[in-house]
């Protein structure tokens, strides 16, 4: 887990990334988005409609092993981060990666 983090946080600060539902949804439907990273302890149904949007756009998902707050910390935000879009990896390889 500690690569996956090491990645979107170096994705985040030398790439470019949309933060929440409503930004994530939007860079899905302009083409903009690479990669969704969603928050494993999400409540139920709340990102439900994010993920629809990905899978048919075919957009890479990974599903982030903790909460909101932790993927907030990782991204090194000061606020909870349920989902975000990965729009321009920068000097980060987590478009490359398996995890």
């Amino acid at each position: 887990m500690a690569e996956i983090s090491n990645d979107i946080r170096l994705a985040v600060d030398s790439g470019k990334a949309a933060f929440g539902i409503n930004s994530t949804s939007a860079s899905i439907n302009t083409n903009k988005a690479r990669m969704i990273i969603v928050a494993s302890k999400n409540r139920e149904g709340r990102i439900s409609d994010v993920l629809h949007l990905a899978k048919i756009s075919n957009i890479r998902v990974h599903v982030f092993e903790g909460t909101p707050v932790a993927l907030g910390v990782v991204c090194g935000k000061p606020f909870s981060v349920s989902v975000l879009s990965i729009l321009e990896p920068g000097n980060s390889k987590i478009l490359e990666t398996e995890y």
